[in-house]
């Protein structure tokens, strides 16, 4: 069995929960409040530029050019690809981009990351790379699902292009990369260290969890 299904089996009642997240159905649904969906899309702004922070400490474990490259190429990757989608809705919502670092990181979100960069200063590559795996896989996993469930009503949803960027097929690519990378360091790892990587896979899936309630609150 490959470490990444082995990962999924231990996380698969989370992430079918995430499809059952108010947020996300009302997402799917073109419901979703639109002041919810702005604030979450300020603070997935500021979480990329953490989330990329972790990928430049990974750059300083890896051991050949090729790791390098990868790490180098994601974090391109999340600075300007993944960015765009967010800037493109904050740009309409009337935000000013180079304004949006001054909004103030909500305690879930700084904990996700804080967690990310605690397993990249202390783990080994495998460690830092198995605990941002859960970000982009479970992305698709969300985008692949909520396009096939709300499928009839997409066409006219506020909502569609974010669903389009992480179902489409070329962040398929980006997911599918994650999880060879994880599955090619992992190839002779033995079983202490699966059990190591079955626990910071479980917790930053609960992290993404916390992310979408936080995403979810009631506006003050």
């Amino acid at each position: 069995m490959l470490i990444t299904d082995y990962l999924y089996e231990s996380v698969e009642s989370i992430w079918e929960a995430y499809l059952d997240h108010d947020f996300l159905k009302d997402m799917g649904n073109g419901t979703l409040c639109k002041e919810k969906f702005k604030n979450y899309l300020i603070q997935d702004y500021l979480y990329l530029k953490e989330y990329a922070k972790v990928y430049a400490m990974a750059l300083v474990k890896c051991e050949n050019i090729n790791q390098m490259k990868f790490c180098q190429s994601s974090i391109n990757g999340i600075l300007e690809d993944e960015s765009a989608t967010h800037i493109w809705y904050l740009k309409n919502f009337g935000e000013k981009i180079e304004e949006l670092e001054n909004y103030k990181i909500k305690e879930a979100n700084e904990n996700y990351t804080s967690y990310m960069k605690s397993i990249a200063l202390t783990g080994d590559l495998i460690d830092t790379m198995v605990s941002v795996l859960p970000c982009a896989w479970s992305y698709y996993y969300i985008g692949k699902n909520l396009k096939e469930i709300y499928k009839e009503n997409l066409e006219e949803n506020f909502y569609k292009n974010w669903i389009d960027s992480y179902s489409c097929k070329e962040y398929e690519q980006v997911a599918k990369s994650s999880i060879d990378f994880v599955n090619e360091l992992c190839k002779n790892i033995d079983e202490n260290k699966k059990e190591k990587l079955k626990d910071i896979f479980i917790k930053a899936s609960i992290h993404e969890m916390r992310f979408w309630d936080m995403a979810y609150e009631e506006i003050k």
